[in-house]
């Protein structure tokens, strides 16, 4: 599996989730982050962990669609797990992996 070519690729799969899921992204920033790979705002600000550009198109896919979800889903619970299956199929996999991806890079 391939990594991201570059911010604007990232950017640009970003859009095309939010435009599925029918966000209205208000700003969209792409920057290092300390503790987590991603945040979102109820005024429709994303930000993504830049480590993300260095890890594989799916793992990304799975932090997007995450922090998408939470526009409409604001917790973990059933529904949230149940839309992230109906979007990504068995999510838990990317989940482990994307655990296992953050102990090698922090």
């Amino acid at each position: 599996m391939r990594s991201w070519r570059d911010r604007e690729e990232f950017k640009a799969r970003v859009l095309e989730w939010a435009v599925k899921f029918d966000v209205k992204v208000h700003g969209l920033y792409v920057r290092p982050m300390r503790n987590k790979w991603a945040s979102c705002s109820t005024a429709g600000t994303l930000s993504f962990n830049d480590e993300l550009l260095g890890m594989e198109c799916d793992l990304g896919d799975y932090v997007i669609v995450h922090e998408l979800l939470h526009f409409s889903v604001p917790n973990h619970g059933k529904l949230w797990k149940s839309l992230m299956r109906a979007h990504l199929g068995e999510y838990e996999q990317l989940e482990a992996r994307m655990k296992r991806a953050a102990r090698k890079v922090r």
